[in-house]
């Protein structure tokens, strides 16, 4: 089997180091980031911790320090 750039399998998510994200705190509102560098194509995975065999978001390392900037200077806030 043969992957091009745009190829993301299943046993990278599965066989990533998911960390419960520092701003979920306690509550039931958790997001999971996985650091999937070795992966095709490299990025971050995102979950939600309640459902870790869901569905999960892969973004380009750029695009997530770029959104992590964006909250760090309240763009985003809190409802």
């Amino acid at each position: 089997m043969t992957t091009d750039a745009r190829t993301l399998m299943a046993h990278d998510l599965i066989d990533a180091d998911w960390i419960k994200s520092s701003y979920s705190g306690n509550g039931n509102n958790c997001v999971e980031v996985a650091d999937l560098t070795g992966a095709v194509p490299a990025g971050v995975g995102v979950r939600d911790s309640k459902d870790p065999d869901g569905p999960a978001l892969v973004v380009s390392a750029d695009g997530w320090s770029a959104f992590v900037s964006a909250v760090r200077r309240g763009e985003f806030p809190a409802s």
